[in-house]
């Protein structure tokens, strides 16, 4: 997740005073502009920040700590695939809502995106006046998704495997996505600019709060973030 990456980011509205702040975060161009005009005709006072990958999003809700209403995920995505940017997310700024916004709309997939903390799961299959209705039931405080996953419950193997995920810190869930990558230690030091040394301790730690005893392991572990269709993205 380089800085290279950092993707453009625009605004609009933002000058609005207590305005709705909405950050979405998709690298394809048209689904950004089909959604800003969709909540530009929905709630016009609403502040729209755009971001083409990961680093992106958690450098926008950073910077406007506290004023983030709403933030729309894409599982596939610079920076991220699956699950893992879902996590950073809720790890890093556990009082914003994060929504799903996927291509991907199977009842097992949705479950699972809900059982591990999202407020929301939308299809970008939905028209643009549905999505606009879903974004304003979140914002509202409901928990949207397809009426096809309100009747499954997580099973108890998906909310344990929630558990273990949430218990590993930020830099953790960075180190742990790295590992997925199959990067080794000094690598993924350099890339975090910290020592090996330290790398080596979070990796320890990481092992231990998943149940593990290798990186393999951790990895295999790991494969549950990921989900059908979304193959790691460099």
């Amino acid at each position: 997740m380089g800085e290279g990456n950092a993707g453009m980011e625009s605004e609009s509205a933002a000058s609005i005073i207590g305005a709705t702040t909405i950050v979405i975060g998709d690298d394809h161009p048209l689904v950004q502009a089909a959604l800003r005009d969709a909540l530009g005709k929905a709630m016009p006072e609403a502040a729209i920040v755009e971001c083409l990958d990961l680093d992106a999003v958690m450098a926008a809700v950073t910077e406007r700590a506290g004023s983030v209403d709403l933030v729309l995920l894409d599982l596939n995505m610079p920076g991220t695939h699956g699950f893992a940017g879902l996590f950073l997310m809720l790890a890093h700024h556990p009082t914003v809502p994060v929504a799903i916004l996927s291509a991907l709309q199977d009842a097992d997939t949705i479950r699972r995106a809900l059982a591990y903390g999202a407020s929301g799961y939308i299809p970008k299959s939905l028209s643009m006046a549905a999505m606009a209705d879903a974004i304003r039931a979140i914002l509202d405080g409901a928990v949207w998704a397809p009426p096809l996953s309100l009747t499954d419950s997580p099973e108890a193997e998906e909310a344990e495997a929630a558990r273990r995920f949430a218990s590993l810190s930020p830099q953790q869930l960075r180190i742990l996505t790295m590992i997925v990558d199959g990067k080794l230690n000094k690598q993924i030091a350099g890339d975090l600019n910290v020592s090996e040394q330290t790398v080596k301790v979070h990796v320890s730690s990481i092992l231990r709060k998943l149940n593990v005893v290798s990186r393999t392991q951790a990895a295999v572990v790991a494969g549950r973030l990921a989900v059908d269709g979304t193959p790691p993205r460099p």
